[in-house]
């Protein structure tokens, strides 16, 4: 009887414990966002370890940096598919499979998805944040645009 009263009570106090702030079972869900370069560059990733960031560049910039990132990186490049607002690029990097969407929000602005599968259930979330932290880098240390900040061409 003892027993039973204590093994009830323990049952209580965990139930207690176990209150709080939903946010702090997200990282246990895969959801939120990880910071990284000590809290300048945030990627946030979706339920299924899907990397994504939006960058204040264009989506031909994001492209270009993206592909130098895989070139960086040795990964091969086995397809890429340009549509209206929208560039898919396929590749392969050991046993692993990459798909990167670049969306165009605006012709400014532009957000980048990278989805790395490890066969058919598995995906590698620390490859795809990866890919996107250097494609960030590479955008960062390109040259300046010619254009000024309002948008109007420097004299050269």
């Amino acid at each position: 009887m003892i027993g039973k009263k204590i093994g009830v009570g323990l049952l209580v106090l965990c139930a207690l414990g176990f209150q709080g702030c939903a946010l702090a079972g997200l990282p246990l869900l895969g959801l939120g966002q990880a910071t990284l370069n000590g809290g300048t560059e945030v990627v946030s990733y979706t339920m299924d370890s899907v990397a994504y960031k939006t960058f204040a560049a264009s989506e031909t910039d994001v492209r270009a940096a993206t592909l130098q990132t895989f070139k960086r990186m040795a990964i091969d490049v086995t397809g890429t598919e340009r549509k209206e607002k929208l560039t898919e690029i396929n590749a392969v990097a050991g046993d692993r499979t990459i798909e990167v969407e670049i969306d165009r929000i605006t012709p400014r602005t532009s957000r980048l998805r990278v989805a790395v599968k490890k066969g058919w259930f598995l995906r590698d979330r620390s490859t795809a944040g990866e890919i996107v932290t250097l494609t960030a880098d590479t955008l960062e240390s390109k040259p300046a645009l010619g254009t000024t900040a309002g948008g109007r061409r420097r004299a050269s």
